[in-house]
């Protein structure tokens, strides 16, 4: 399939950018951000989460009910929704580990280009604070750099330290992130040939209580049974991948709005993981193919509890970026359109203390061409991507 795209005229030079991924070909054109204050605009569509038809003005950047004189009219139908979220991603990452700034640039301007306008960096070992000064880039929450144990995570990703270390270096991480700290929960133990834990229980409480006396939550990487139940029981915030949920982690969960975003994009690769590994940890093999047949049910019981999910791609690493799309498509499968579009828009940037479609908002915003709750794919072609009140991408078809 094949899609060609425009943006309305004068809103700035345009370049374009060819790609394929799951089936479709791509030609995305970017409107080049202007220099100086944002442009006056009008849009007119149906706005959601709420689904009424009404107008918006942007102005020095932000949101307005109100109008506003000289406002130049980009939209007038079409279905408006807060920019979107991708919850759990790595910008200045890759398999090798920290990639070069440029390259961490590049990263968001992709995840950008997709409509996704904030993102919730889950690890990174690059520092990417300079990258939070763009008003051309989505804003970034951070999370500092992953916390595992020597051996016991994918080089070069983490710090790594021992348990004993694991309450200091939870306390680093919560003074550079921005209100996050990332641990690994479990990963192959190579004695036991299948995942473990890292984390004693009880230095996992003590790290999670420091770091909210720092004023940081915590998440954790848990694909395994054990180390979900252990972390959430140890008081956890969130969780992330979560394959080994049981029901009464879930009730945990559900019951402490304890976070869960399930990168749905990712565990498609679990049979990938499984073949990897099957020659040396063949338990984990196993293991692996096992949680990944029974990944929609298990995250659509969370869902059906009342765990709150959010949509993440896991880009960065071993995927590549813009890939949000793909996981609200995914996550329809899960918990249906509406579900799926909130975890990756009003009620993720609510979650990450980010406003939506409000009065005096950051005019961070996405339109598509049909309504995305009775048609998910669309969600692939916004065809506009509004950016602290600037046109910086979309199409028109």
């Amino acid at each position: 399939m094949t899609h060609s795209h425009d943006l309305p005229p004068g809103l700035g030079p345009l370049t374009s950018l060819t790609h394929t991924h799951d089936g479709h070909t791509h030609t995305h054109v970017r409107s080049e951000v202007p220099v100086g204050p944002p442009q006056r605009l009008h849009l007119r569509g149906v706005v959601l989460p709420e689904g009424d038809e009404r107008d918006l003005w942007l102005h020095d950047g932000v949101i307005s009910f109100e109008p506003i004189a000289d406002a130049i009219t980009i939209v007038t139908e079409g279905w408006i929704m807060p920019g979107l979220v991708d919850a759990h991603c790595h910008v200045g990452l890759e398999s090798h580990g920290a990639v070069s700034e440029e390259r961490a640039e590049e990263h968001a301007i992709t995840d950008r280009e997709a409509g996704a306008l904030l993102l919730r960096d889950a690890g990174s070992p690059l520092d990417t604070r300079f990258l939070q000064d763009r008003e051309d880039l989505p804003k970034i929450v951070r999370a500092g750099r992953h916390i595992a144990r020597p051996k016991r995570y994918s080089r070069n990703f983490a710090e790594e330290v021992e348990p004993d270390q694991l309450v200091d270096e939870v306390v680093t991480q919560a003074e550079r992130g921005d209100g996050w700290v990332k641990i690994v929960g479990d990963w192959i133990d190579r004695d036991a040939g299948d995942l473990t834990p890292l984390w004693p229980t009880e230095v996992a409480k003590e790290a999670i209580e420091a770091a909210h006396e720092h004023g940081a939550r915590v998440t954790a990487h848990c694909f395994d049974e054990r180390s979900v139940a252990e972390l959430v029981d140890a008081g956890i915030d969130g969780i992330e991948h979560g394959t080994g949920l049981d029901d009464d982690t879930i009730a945990a969960m559900a019951e402490r709005q304890v976070s869960l975003v399930p990168t749905m994009v990712n565990l498609e690769n679990f049979p990938k993981f499984a073949a990897a590994g099957e020659a040396k940890f063949p338990r984990y093999a196993a293991h692996i193919r096992a949680l990944h047949a029974r990944r929609f049910e298990t995250i659509g019981k969370a869902v059906d509890a009342g765990v709150p999910v959010y949509a993440g791609t896991d880009a960065g690493g071993v995927h590549g970026h813009g890939l949000i799309a793909s996981e609200i498509e995914l996550l329809a499968q899960v918990g249906g359109n509406d579900f799926a579009l909130g975890a990756a828009s009003w009620n993720a940037r609510r979650w990450l203390g980010h406003p939506g479609i409000e009065e005096g908002a950051p005019a961070d915003i996405v339109v598509f061409a049909e309504d995305p709750r009775v048609n998910i794919s669309v969600v692939r072609e916004p065809t506009l991507i509004i950016l602290n009140g600037r046109v910086v991408g979309g199409s028109a078809a």
